[in-house]
């Protein structure tokens, strides 16, 4: 099998402002790709953007992907490991770009052997249940967003902070009183606190029964986790700061975090993603899998990996519903409420809407 040609396309999808510590996002910064074999089987992928975390735009994103798909014309895609190392010598970082094109093979080897992808990868069913986010606004606001998602069905909420402490304080102590306790609640502060403001924080947190706190401070203050955990009963998961399997052992190693979350944007896609729950496993460090702002085409790869990944304990699955305006994907991840299925169709299960992917900016190399 070879590679004949690459379709690229600017997939943006408009959305409703979302805040979170780091910045604004008002629609989704997505790449889409279609690798097409001799063989007449093609796999798809998809990447979102988000500059603020991993410092990769869609236009980066969209510029690397030709220099990919030109690198990997009339080579096989099937082995996935050689042509993931070939990009990681033709350009370091770029994890994000490089997850879609490893979606792509995954893809298109499940395909090929005629399995959905979590088959192909030795993974079984289970039952998945996803969280709901809550962006950053006033403590009024964000209270009254949780009282409605919770009387929607939601099982569990993350709660954006990453401000002011104090003000942070405030927002949970009013959606808990909105929701009461019997539902989870989760925090990502998305590196928004130094350690002292990490520990008046969570410290100040602790009354309200809070399940995780993800990534309290930048990663240049990894060093200070183990000291962190020493100050709070807030559990940590590390977020930003773990990349690759390396990274993963490091903080891991070193009793820097509690959990893992596992992004394919950070993590080049599944097979890295593979390796680092597998690591965390190791050392009994549960992980969740999470994302950016992504289709339920991507979201439907994440299934497929967690049902393979049986160190993957949470679920924040998401993206598509913190305020995506059009849903152009055929397939893909299905919701009942918030618990998540994905069919049984060979590969990922997932395609886009000809008609709107006619109207997206595209290259074919």
């Amino acid at each position: 099998m070879r590679i004949i040609k690459t379709e690229i396309y600017r997939f943006s999808i408009p959305m409703e402002p979302f805040v979170i510590a780091t910045g604004t996002m008002d629609y989704a910064q997505n790449t889409f790709v279609r690798i097409f074999t001799d063989t007449g089987i093609y796999g798809v992928g998809e990447c979102s953007a988000f500059p603020m975390i991993v410092g990769e735009t869609q236009g980066t994103c969209l510029v690397l992907a030709r220099d990919f798909a030109a690198l990997w014309r009339d080579k096989n895609p099937l082995d996935i490991s050689e042509r993931m190392a070939e990009l990681d010598l033709f350009i370091a970082g770029n994890s994000t770009i490089k997850s879609a094109f490893d979606m792509a093979l995954h893809d298109i080897a499940a395909k090929d052997a005629g399995l959905p992808l979590y088959k192909f990868l030795g993974g079984t069913k289970r039952e998945i249940v996803t969280d709901i986010t809550l962006g950053i606004a006033s403590p009024a606001v964000m209270a009254e967003k949780a009282r409605v998602l919770k009387e929607g069905g939601a099982e569990a909420l993350k709660v954006k902070l990453g401000k002011v402490p104090a003000d942070d304080i405030q927002r949970i102590r009013e959606i808990r009183k909105a929701v009461g306790f019997d539902i989870p609640i989760r925090i990502d502060a998305n590196q928004g606190w130094s350690f002292e403001g990490a520990v008046e924080a969570l410290t100040g947190l602790e009354p309200f029964k809070i399940q995780f706190c993800e990534q309290p401070m930048r990663t240049y203050n990894d060093h200070l986790l183990p000291e962190l955990r020493t100050q709070t009963i807030v559990p940590i998961m590390a977020d930003e700061s773990v990349y690759s399997h390396r990274d993963a052992d490091r903080l891991c190693r070193n009793d820097a975090c509690d959990y893992i979350n596992i992004k394919f944007s950070k993590s080049t896609g599944i097979a890295e993603s593979l390796r680092i729950q597998a690591i965390a496993a190791e050392y009994g460090v549960p992980c969740m899998i999470g994302g950016m702002l992504e289709s339920r085409l991507a979201l439907a790869a994440k299934v497929h990996f967690a049902y393979a990944a049986p160190n993957v304990k949470f679920f924040d699955l998401d993206t598509c519903m913190v305020g995506h305006l059009e849903d152009p994907i055929v397939g893909g991840i299905q919701y009942n409420g918030y618990r998540i299925s994905i069919s049984d169709a060979p590969g990922i299960g997932a395609d886009v809407e000809q008609a709107f992917l006619d109207t997206c900016e595209k290259w074919t190399i």
